[in-house]
């Protein structure tokens, strides 16, 4: 819808201005008119010349979809008409990207299409979990205790998430600040060096030789063909990681990996206990919400161990024996899901499961750091006092022989 910027006195005198939504210039004046502005005088507001190209718009985030969900729920909650919520949470949306997905859902709703039908159309914004849910909340006529469980849930997730990226932080910028370093000693510092060793006429030790010929390595073309080298690889790792068995093979290596494995099973076993547990407990049917939990696994070895769960549970099988024959899942997950199904609590059993994950991770994640920080420490002040231990061996060498 067009953008007017209106000039014009109101019923005081005064002089205001501002911008309004309208069809048409007429429309516009007709609201200016009910507004009591007098001698209105507008345009059409100029368009941004990046507005339609994807590239300069920007995505919509977890935090605007949390926003986004608490809202909606309040508001009909407090009985608004769906359609009306739309209206207004798109007029007030600062990202261009979500106010369009906005004003798009709202002209589909009122044509009669659902909210979850609706939503199903902009998977990039809301996934099949969301829409899912929605569906569910409709059905059942208890769409705003769905939000508010869709809320609560995305909340979670993200806090797990910026936990995980809070926790590869620190050492990545260490990585970082290290390698920039070694670039600078190897490029500038040690040629000066060698150029001071040329004169000795004798040869250098062999930690030196190793430092110099580091040198050489970093300022020739030989460094130009590495870094294409290590791009190539970069290239070819994602293109077997996009294909199926390319995919599984990697995510096993991870999981089983000494360090980050046991953090990456912690956190897939709570992220599924928990996505489970919401869809159980907003209506969504068993086989349905274990597909769902499937696709957004994010992790291909837990994805085909719960399709596996699904099709056994189709067959007439309890959920615990399948869940217990993949091996992923941890022997006390196995057995107090077997309990919550023995007693008709599944639902609220997953969520205690994943409470108690979540403080695992939480806990892994503080020993990780705390880990890698002295690893990292150790590795930079070694990497830069073994390089300059190296550059003063042969000045000792040949202070040791003038003394003598």
């Amino acid at each position: 819808m067009p953008v007017y910027i209106w000039k014009g006195v109101n019923s005081f005198g005064e002089k205001r201005k501002g911008e309004i939504e309208a069809v048409n210039e007429a429309a516009a004046l007709g609201q200016l008119k009910r507004l009591r502005v007098d001698k209105p005088k507008i345009k059409e507001k100029p368009k941004d010349i990046f507005a339609n190209v994807k590239i300069f718009r920007p995505k919509v985030s977890g935090k605007d979809i949390v926003i986004f969900t608490r809202q909606m729920s309040t508001m009909i909650d407090a009985g608004l008409p769906l359609v009306q919520c739309l209206q207004i949470l798109a007029k007030q949306q600062d990202n261009p990207t979500f106010k369009d997905v906005l004003t798009d859902i709202q002209a589909d709703v009122e044509t009669g299409t659902t909210l979850a039908d609706s939503m199903r159309k902009h998977p990039k914004v809301f996934d099949n979990l969301y829409s899912n849910m929605i569906e569910a909340g409709e059905l059942g006529g208890i769409l705003d205790t769905i939000l508010t469980r869709l809320a609560a849930f995305k909340e979670k997730a993200m806090a797990l998430q910026k936990k995980i990226k809070g926790a590869m932080t620190y050492p990545t910028i260490c990585l970082a600040i290290s390698l920039l370093i070694l670039a600078v000693i190897l490029i500038f510092v040690v040629p000066v060096f060698t150029t001071m060793f040329e004169g000795f006429g004798s040869s250098l030790p062999v930690p030196t030789q190793i430092v110099v010929n580091m040198s050489h390595f970093f300022t020739s073309r030989k460094m130009v063909y590495f870094i294409i080298f290590l791009l190539f690889c970069v290239f070819l790792f994602k293109k077997i990681y996009k294909t199926e068995k390319g995919r599984l093979k990697i995510d096993a290596l991870l999981l089983k990996s000494p360090i980050f494995g046991p953090l990456l099973r912690k956190v897939a076993v709570s992220k599924f206990t928990r996505t489970l547990s919401t869809m159980l407990q907003s209506g969504v049917p068993i086989l349905d919400a274990l597909q769902v939990v499937a696709r957004t696994s994010g992790n291909k070895v837990i994805e085909r161990a719960v399709y596996h769960v699904s099709d056994s549970i189709a067959e007439g099988r309890p959920i615990a024996e399948p869940l217990e024959e993949s091996g992923v899942f941890p022997n006390m997950v196995v057995q107090m899901i077997n309990v919550g199904e023995s007693v008709g609590a599944l639902d609220s059993m997953l969520e205690k499961i994943a409470d108690f994950y979540d403080e695992e991770v939480d806990q892994a994640v503080e020993n990780l750091t705390a880990m890698i920080e002295p690893f990292m420490m150790v590795f930079l002040g070694g990497m830069i006092g073994g390089i300059v231990v190296a550059m003063y061996l042969p000045i000792f060498k040949m202070a040791s022989v003038v003394g003598g």
